[in-house]
């Protein structure tokens, strides 16, 4: 074979190479990471084995998800830092923390927003939700469902409370999420961001007085063992978003894009309606825990302390806010 014949022969064979090498490739299971921060037995803990479950059934193996609950791949903000350096794959994650990718999404939470669970689901299923998505997909991540977080109510170990006068003063634990803190700050209360996997012990040793959450997670992590006043405040919803690594994205084929997709929502209808079911449920085990002290309050003192909340954001988000106050009072 002379020089030329050579080089020909050469250059057909990579050409053939770089056709047929990505299917080569591609005929590969893909291996997923999808952490969480939920404890076992929450309704996030239970949808993400099922959506892992759907994912493997659909693809037939070729998408393979292993789930790590607990805060395992570490907090809601280091997972979020790490789906978008592409070394976690995805979260449902927490609407707090994920506002420092899509500030808009922490609006959800303004206090008093939605009438119910379902009404907020309209909400972030519709318009809302898509323009929250863009933002993700500009920050690295890929927004697959939305799922829930359930509506919020406060927790302290020093006193019932019945009114806002009864909040001030207390030390609580909120999230990382500008909104909660806003909220409670409005409230007369001082703010501590406490990671969730160590809020057990900080109350216990007294770091914060109190704390809020879904009554899913404070029934989940024990938190009334340690907070025995419970407050049926429901002073904000907020969502999960279920977020993906644009990184991570890019690997999977349109068919395998839409079952990762469809599978996110069907388990997030579970999720949503174990939620809801736990709502209910909880709150008539707490009131008959004569461990606990369960307080309802009226809500409008508490809406009127946080009006101004409102207009902090409304400052900052100018048009979105006045539209998403318009969806959730049409949803």
């Amino acid at each position: 074979m002379n020089r030329r014949s050579f080089m020909i022969t050469t250059a057909a064979a990579t050409a053939a190479a770089g056709v047929f090498a990505p299917t080569v490739l591609r005929a590969q299971q893909i291996r997923f990471q999808l952490g969480h921060g939920a404890s076992p037995g929450n309704p996030r803990w239970i949808a993400s084995e099922k959506f892992a479950e759907l994912v493997k059934e659909r693809t037939k193996g070729k998408v393979d998800i292993k789930v790590f609950g607990s805060e395992q791949l570490g907090g809601d903000a280091a997972m979020i830092t790490a789906m978008r350096t592409g070394t976690l794959d995805l979260s449902p994650n927490t609407q707090g923390t994920a506002a420092a990718v899509a500030p808009k999404i922490a609006a959800l939470g303004l206090p008093f927003l939605f009438k119910s669970m379902p009404n907020a689901h309209k909400v972030v299923d519709g318009a809302i939700g898509e323009t929250i998505a863009k933002d993700f997909e500009a920050g690295g991540l890929i927004l697959i469902a939305w799922w829930d977080n359930g509506i919020r109510h406060t927790t302290n170990s020093k006193r019932p409370i019945k009114t806002p006068a009864d909040v001030k003063g207390l030390k609580i634990r909120t999230p990382a999420d500008p909104m909660t803190i806003d909220i409670f700050q409005a409230l007369g209360a001082s703010t501590e961001q406490i990671k969730f996997s160590e809020l057990y012990v900080a109350l216990q040793q007294g770091v914060v007085d109190g704390q809020e959450n879904p009554l899913a997670n404070i029934f989940a992590n024990k938190l009334h063992e340690v907070n025995p006043y419970i407050a049926m405040t429901g002073h904000k919803w907020e969502s999960t978003p279920f977020l993906m690594s644009k990184m991570s994205w890019g690997r999977l084929n349109a068919d395998e894009k839409k079952i990762v997709k469809d599978a996110a929502v069907e388990s997030g209808v579970l999720q949503r309606k174990l939620l809801g079911e736990a709502e209910g449920k909880l709150l008539v085990d707490f009131k008959a825990n004569p461990k606990v002290t369960v307080t309802e309050v009226d809500q409008k003192p508490f809406q009127e302390a946080t009006a101004a909340v409102y207009k902090k954001w409304e400052a900052q988000f100018g048009d979105f806010v006045p539209a998403l106050r318009k969806a959730a009072a049409a949803a």
